[in-house]
């Protein structure tokens, strides 16, 4: 994965696709190591929580049933724009999370971490049961609604260059990039 920043901006144009869809998602950065943690102990190894945006060309993805393929391509995971300890958020299935494009007041994207499929504290036990975390790890927690790919075909208004994007989470602030 590609990560990208704060007001950055998201290439498109060049790729040859149409169809990019926005994932807002919750992140979560690991603060110490870890392997075969208990759900009841993983949440004291995240140092802490940011906004990030799992950018994804839906037709890249469609073309060859792999979800790589649309997620990876340069500058398509942007994040921040601040790093929150995990001491400020004592419950991160709690906060709300939304997707604007281009000043809208009315998110298209809206949901709440308790929607998650699968909460924090069970993604980071069952991630550590395959793959030793490391200090620094990041993990993108999914997003549980709301994408474009999730309406029906006629209500679809993809992402285009020139669109602008902000995530929105309840105390960990907005997230925006720009389409190239």
């Amino acid at each position: 994965m590609s990560l990208n920043r704060h007001n950055g901006t998201v290439a498109v144009s060049k790729l040859g696709l149409e169809k990019f869809d926005y994932e807002s998602e919750l992140m979560m950065y690991i603060g110490k190591t870890a392997r075969n943690v208990s759900e009841a102990d993983a949440l004291s190894y995240v140092f802490g929580y940011s906004c990030g945006n799992d950018f994804t060309a839906r037709d890249a993805q469609q073309r060859v049933s792999r979800w790589m393929t649309g997620k990876t391509p340069d500058q398509f995971a942007p994040l921040g724009p601040w790093l929150v300890t995990a001491d400020q958020i004592p419950d991160p299935q709690t906060l709300q999370v939304q997707t604007f494009v281009n000043g809208e007041t009315t998110p298209r994207q809206d949901m709440n971490t308790s929607q998650m499929i699968f909460n924090c504290a069970h993604i980071v036990s069952y991630t550590s049961q395959f793959i030793t975390l490391q200090p620094g790890d990041v993990i993108f927690t999914g997003t549980p609604s709301g994408v474009i790919t999730g309406y029906l075909k006629e209500k679809q208004v993809w992402l285009k260059p020139g669109d602008r994007a902000r995530t929105a989470i309840t105390k960990l602030g907005e997230l925006y990039f720009t389409l190239t």
